[in-house]
């Protein structure tokens, strides 16, 4: 019979470059001088630099030993890799990002930390033991070329195997939470058991579920039956450690570069494969979706910042009683805040946790002193509304204005034991696409965690 080519994700990766460039023209100019002025990075999370923004969307792959994570990246490289091993015993014992290069070569750990430019540079503070078993490779992928992939080693239950490691496996894996932008939990459906660590390593993920898809893999070596207990039980285990009120979608099939086994449920397994490659399809513009809203959320935050900090500083004293007062603003914060929304018209919604504002006020060394606050600059908080209303506005026409990924326009193939399947439409995306704000303070809700927070 003959065999047909099994689907992969097609994507234009420069199709979003001129907005990403326009957002860190922005960011760099108007955005990012307010936040230094106004310390951002001491109240809400890290300033952004050039390798956030010229970072290529990144996945990372996380489950049991065995479970088809390195079958899966071969697959959507359509080729092999420098450092893949693949095999029915624990392979793959080393962190390794897949990335694009004109020529197929392998980069050691402290060769990717130690780079002028590039995502992997905070890694460095793991130290040697993590760095030793951390690698790169480049290799001449279309696939590559618009997303880096992250294979990780295969989680083993027992307390030896993880002490073995030396270094903290869970802490890796919340490194990378806020920075990728899709993380796959990989099951092996002849193997779904949830081993401790795994269970760990699930829940450090919590804040992260818009970029969390689980996948069932080896699911043709199943009977129906047996397929539909497995899953069952799978979601059940999932619901007990993700708490999220919602069931959580499984993606079910077998995700590597050979045919189907045969089975009744190859025109399932056909049309799940579908809907996880077009997912994986929308990465690159979800990446620029999220740098966008990103953009309006920080525009907003540190407007918000500096009018509290200077109507901080104005209700100072001008000479003595600094630190009672001090202690009387901290404890009514609330009313600080409560100020501020009702001088500037600021939606309460735009104001940041007070609990944690209040923490960072009375034990950050930078708030020591309120009357050190900086004043108020007029001239680029007037920007603020135009950068919204003009500049960001722009953007998100040329955004609009480019396709969606059309993964259901590939055609239609064959495998093994199945019959031609019309490709699944393209599910939701859990981002949508910006719209112009009908205000110049209109956005996107915040997100949970901010991109690119460490």
């Amino acid at each position: 019979m003959p065999l047909g080519r099994r689907r992969r994700p097609k994507f234009d990766p420069s199709a979003y470059d001129s907005i990403i460039s326009g957002v860190k023209t922005i960011y760099k100019d108007k955005v990012r001088p307010l936040e230094e002025q106004y310390m951002v990075k001491d109240f809400h999370y890290p300033l952004l630099t050039d390798d956030d923004f010229d970072a290529k969307p990144m996945v990372l792959l996380i489950g049991s030993y065995s479970v088809g994570k390195t079958s899966f990246v071969e697959y959507l490289l359509d080729r092999d890799y420098p450092g893949m091993h693949i095999g029915p015993e624990p392979t793959t014992d080393r962190f390794q990002a897949i990335m694009h290069g004109a020529e197929e070569r392998e980069l050691p750990g402290h060769t990717l930390v130690s780079a002028a430019s590039g995502p992997f540079r905070e890694l460095s503070q793991f130290g040697n033991a993590f760095l030793q078993r951390f690698m790169g490779c480049e290799v001449p992928s279309d696939f590559a070329k618009g997303c880096t992939l992250i294979d990780t080693p295969g989680i083993l239950a027992g307390r030896k195997q993880t002490d073995d490691r030396h270094y903290s496996y869970e802490e890796i894996i919340k490194w990378f939470a806020p920075r990728v932008d899709m993380i796959l939990l990989m099951f092996d459906a002849n193997k779904i058991d949830i081993a401790d660590e795994m269970k760990r390593v699930i829940q450090h993920l919590e804040g992260y579920d818009d970029k969390i898809r689980v996948v069932l893999n080896k699911a043709d070596c199943l009977d129906p039956a047996d397929l539909l207990k497995v899953n069952s039980a799978l979601t059940w285990a999932l619901a007990r450690i993700l708490k999220a009120p919602e069931v959580r979608r499984i993606y079910v099939g077998s995700f590597w570069k050979e045919p189907l086994q045969p089975s009744y449920l190859g025109e399932l397994f056909e049309r799940e494969s579908t809907a996880l490659l077009a997912d994986m399809s929308s990465l690159p513009r979800n990446n620029t979706t999220a740098k966008l809203n990103d953009l309006v959320y920080r525009t907003r935050m540190v407007r918000v910042q500096a009018l509290v900090l200077h109507t901080l500083r104005a209700e100072m004293p001008k000479m003595t009683g600094k630190d009672k007062k001090q202690r009387e603003l901290i404890a009514g914060l609330e009313e600080i805040f409560l100020k501020v929304s009702k001088t500037y018209n600021i939606p309460t919604g735009d104001f940041p946790d007070v609990a944690k504002f209040r923490h960072t006020l009375a034990t950050s060394e930078a708030c020591r002193d309120f009357t050190k606050f900086k004043k108020l600059d007029e001239k680029l908080m007037q920007q603020l509304d135009a950068i919204i209303r003009d500049q960001v506005g722009a953007l998100m026409s040329e955004f609009e204005a480019i396709p969606s990924p059309d993964f259901a326009a590939v055609p239609s193939v064959v495998t093994a034991g199945t019959a031609a399947v019309q490709p699944a439409s393209p599910p939701v995306r859990d981002t949508p696409p910006p719209s112009r704000p009908a205000d110049p303070w209109a956005a996107s809700a915040p997100p949970a965690a901010p991109p690119y927070a460490g």
